[in-house]
């Protein structure tokens, strides 16, 4: 018995020994945590002393107390060294003599209070004495769980259950310790459970399962055997909720860790693992007080784990609200998911990109922007707490590090580097830039570097245009040879919280801008461009077009079929290189085609603005009343076109958006033009041909030809009324309007000032141009668009059908009939008269084998011009109304055409509003 009390006193005096003089060491947080669970099982099991416990008793070196010198009992151990891979395995068994001295103490005298201020040590239950088999042994083995994309990742398996344990193994119960016996063993257990271990007193609640993700990512929850003092039991439970969110964040680094998750999610999993790196040595700092300080007590514990304690909080809850983002906590339906995401995954996969964004299928993932504008979300919300602002301002600047290091790869060099789809610029490497040469929707420019909306973080969100823009411009210009790639930036910021994050992005978007502007207005000549385009599809000057019209007038005549193209682009060719050309000098004469278009003006103008807007889902179809075929009766005329081939990146500007703009309003300028030069040819017919110019006897043949003339000239009026006003109030203000924008701020002409306009205004300046001088023409109202055809087409059969009425007239004139020549006629012009009448008998044999006579002729002429003059002047009319409808509602410049084209209607019937049923179909 005084050898039992003296060790006592022995383990009072040092905290070293335990109640049979063997010498007891705590391990440190150092190595508790590099040992496996099996290993602090083991140990902690050690603390019984009954002689049949064959482990080692807990060893604690953290408190460096020398073994006692006057020991009476030799001990001998033996080690046994296993190692396997990285693990190291140590087992130490007591020697017989050892074990028979724990066996001559009685359990009376064991657990016998002794005459000492206060027990530091846990008391456990006495245990009887097994039989050392190898099938009753309970010896649980550590092992290595397969890699994970997670490199960092914990491989060491789950550690059983306490509840596992053998019931000879188990802790004698609290119930039976006194109350300073219980705080110890709270504050022993409550050490390996703040590192994620069950205690032998506080163990895993029923219902967790340590092996399922889910149970750990939400954190353990732990139960206390019963028989606890109550004002312990308080304490120890308001400690054990943080080491559940350590448990729970350990986890949740190790998930997180992994590759799908993206590089934002990894570095803020580094920032975690630093903190729980701190926890870890906070714990080892506590069991230093525990073994060496006397006066540590479980309230102490408690004081000194209620900072981080808080710090954990807010870890744990961050991390739950990334769980949840990431439906890797909550269960979500699959109604959840929204038809948004579906249509991009069908529109990816249309076009050659992957599944999903980053290579992952299955559930949704939380990376990226998001977790970056879920911690900024958490730092407002907790702005008044200055502990969890400075954490989460940590966070956020470890979090936004990687993703600041692709904003300014991004701002400065124009590439993504995102294997992730963790960017706020996605970038769709499947549109590709040779497809600008058919591309009439410019998915190169809108649709290649798109702004994914979900992940944009809230310090971008005011400046996520310029971003875009920026990165953009500078692609164009790194894909000219303009930046190079290979410098690295220096001086830049790398989080969010830096002062120069805003000016950052401004002075790359100002830079970034004026580089692209410069080398399309300097080195790629984008005036002389438009100048250029403006002299073939606005006609002006149109000396050389005149030329080639009247060069290529037999081949422009042939059915569409029958057309020769590489014939006109040769003659094209020859008129652009003539020398007293005023397109001679042009640079880019070269770049001009000549191309036939099956489909007309007009049904390719409807079928533009017949399109309206579509349901999601629904495909685009053809309207009923919009016909889609090819026209029948085409010819060149009506079928000409010019195409314009330009190289980048001048081809963002002039895409092929913008030449179909170009080629609609050419060929509504040269059905203009056309229709001009058959009423001319028509003018020239009445002016000189005998038929026409001889002043017949029968007064009402005169009155017939004064009304056809009369209807000429308001059809030559309207025509060149309406060319006049497109040419020289539509296009040509709209021009210098335009042109005046390309110029710098100092007025400098040659693109060395510094630009006043970006990329992108000018893209839509150019647009705008387009547009308005398309409405101006009226070629972008349906209504208006129909009116105009009517009266073209009348116009246009009017000039057909000269040389038929000029037949007709012949026909019906008494003096033209007979063989006798006229007294108001000379000699000179009855021959000549007399040589075409021969020639046309030849031709129409037989042709006026039934005559009728005079006067049923002259009055068809008259029913004839009269249907030309109604339909004409009640087109015309409409025309006129929709006019002034649409001056007063849309586009006033409209008042001045109306205003020219009321000349042509004075004098009629129809002058004055009608009604818009008169329209028709």
């Amino acid at each position: 018995m005084s050898s039992r009390v003296s060790n006592y006193a022995e383990r009072r005096t040092n905290g070293t020994t335990d109640s049979d003089g063997n010498q007891r060491q705590r391990a440190g947080a150092g190595s508790m945590a590099a040992q496996t669970s099996s290993d602090s099982r083991d140990s902690r099991s050690g603390r019984s002393s009954q002689p049949s416990f064959s482990s080692l008793p807990h060893k604690r070196s953290a408190s460096g107390n020398p073994r006692p010198a006057s020991r009476t009992v030799d001990e001998r151990r033996t080690e046994r060294l296993t190692v396997t891979t990285k693990e190291k395995y140590v087992t130490r068994t007591k020697s017989p003599e050892r074990r028979s001295k724990d066996t001559s103490i009685s359990d009376k005298d064991r657990w016998r209070p002794k005459d000492v201020p206060k027990r530091r040590q846990s008391e456990t239950k006495p245990r009887e004495a097994k039989a050392e088999s190898s099938t009753n042994t309970w010896d649980p083995i550590a092992t290595l769980v397969p890699h994970s994309t997670a490199p960092l990742a914990i491989r060491i398996s789950v550690p059983p259950l306490a509840s596992e344990v053998p019931s000879a193994q188990q802790p004698q119960p609290l119930h039976e310790l006194s109350l300073e016996a219980q705080e110890a063993a709270m504050i022993e257990d409550l050490l390996f459970v703040f590192m994620g271990y069950e205690g032998q007193y506080i163990r895993y609640a029923y219902g967790y399962n340590p092996s399922d993700e889910r149970d750990r990512l939400q954190g353990p929850t732990y139960k206390i055997l019963p028989g606890l003092d109550p004002s312990l039991q308080d304490l120890t439970l308001s400690m054990l909720q943080m080491a559940s969110h350590h448990s729970a964040l350990e986890m949740f680094v190790n998930v997180q860790s992994r590759e799908e998750f993206g590089i934002v999610n990894h570095a803020l999993c580094a920032a975690i693992r630093k903190l729980l790196q701190d926890y870890l040595v906070m714990v080892a700092q506590l069991e230093s007080q525990f073994l060496t300080n006397e006066a540590f007590t479980l309230h102490l514990l408690h004081v000194h784990t209620l900072p981080t304690s808080q710090m954990l909080s807010q870890l744990y809850a961050l991390a739950s609200d990334l769980l949840k983002r990431n439906a890797l906590l909550d269960d979500e339906s699959e109604e959840d998911s929204d038809a948004e995401d579906i249509d991009d995954i069908i529109e990816n996969l249309k076009r050659g990109g992957d599944l999903v964004p980053g290579n992952m299928t299955g559930k949704k993932i939380c990376k990226g922007g998001i977790v970056i504008e879920l911690i900024t979300k958490r730092l407002e919300s907790m702005s008044g707490d200055p502990s969890a602002r400075s954490l989460l301002t940590s966070l956020l600047r470890d979090a936004s590090r990687p993703y600041m290091a692709m904003l300014n790869e991004w701002l400065h060099h124009g590439e993504i580097k995102d294997p992730h789809s963790e960017f706020l610029i996605k970038e769709q490497k499947s549109i590709r830039r040779d497809m600008l040469e058919q591309d009439y929707t410019d998915d190169y420019w809108e649709r290649r570097y798109m702004i994914q909306k979900q992940n944009i973080p809230p310090q971008l969100q005011g400046v996520k245009d310029k971003v875009l823009l920026a990165g953009k411009y500078l692609n164009v210009v790194r894909e000219c040879g303009g930046v190079d790639i290979s410098k690295v930036t220096a001086d830049v910021p790398t989080s969010f919280d830096d002062p120069r994050f805003l000016d950052n992005v401004n002075n790359a978007y100002a830079y970034a801008n004026e580089s692209l502007m410069k080398l399309l207005l300097t080195t790629h000549s984008l005036p002389a461009r438009l100048r250029s385009m403006k002299h073939y599809f606005f006609l002006d000057p149109s000396d050389y077009f005149t030329y080639f019209m009247e060069l290529s007038a037999s081949e422009l005549r042939k059915p569409l079929k029958s057309i020769n193209s590489v014939k006109l682009q040769s003659l094209l060719d020859l008129v652009l290189h003539q020398p007293g050309s005023m397109v001679y000098l042009d640079p880019f004469k070269e770049d001009v085609q000549v191309e036939m278009n099956e489909v007309s003006l007009i049904k390719m103008l409807q079928r533009v603005v017949n399109i309206t807007g579509i349901e999601q889902g629904e495909s685009l179809q053809p309207l009923s009343n919009q016909p889609i075929e090819n026209d029948k009766n085409a010819v060149g005329f009506t079928s000409l076109q010019l195409d314009y081939r330009v190289p980048f990146p001048v081809s963002l500007v002039i895409s092929r958006k913008t030449v179909w703009r170009y080629q609609a309003l050419f060929r509504y300028l040269l059905s203009l033009k056309y229709l001009e030069s058959q009423l001319s040819t028509t003018w020239q017919t009445h002016n000189t041909g005998l038929v026409w110019s001889h002043k017949s006897s029968t007064r009402k043949l005169e009155i017939w030809k004064r009304r056809v003339w009369t209807l000429r000239a308001r059809m030559v009026v309207f025509v060149q009324q309406l060319l006049y006003f497109c040419t020289l109030e539509v296009i040509e203000p709209n021009w210098q309007s335009l042109m005046s924008r390309l110029k710098p701020k100092d007025g400098s002409v040659d693109g060395s000032g510094k630009p006043d306009r970006t990329v992108d205004e000018l893209m839509q300046d150019h647009v705008d141009f387009l547009d308005t001088c398309l409405k101006g023409c009226m070629l972008t109202n349906g209504k208006l668009i129909r009116i105009h055809s009517k009266l073209m087409q009348t116009c246009t059969v009017f000039a057909a059908y000269t040389n038929w009425l000029s037949r007709e007239l012949e026909k019906a004139d008494p003096d033209l009939i007979g063989p006798i020549r006229p007294p108001n006629m000379s000699e000179k012009q009855w021959k000549r008269f007399q040589n075409a009448k021969a020639h046309k008998s030849a031709n129409d044999s037989g042709l006026h084998s039934t005559l009728q006579d005079d006067e049923g002729r002259i009055n068809n002429l008259f029913e004839i011009i009269k249907k030309w003059e109604t339909n004409f002047s009640r087109h015309l009319q409409i025309l006129l109304d929709a006019l002034n409808h649409y001056a007063a509602t849309e586009t006033v410049v409209l008042l001045s055409l109306c205003a020219r084209l009321a000349t042509a209607n004075q004098g009629t019937e129809y002058a004055g509003l009608r009604h818009e049923e008169d329209i028709g179909p």
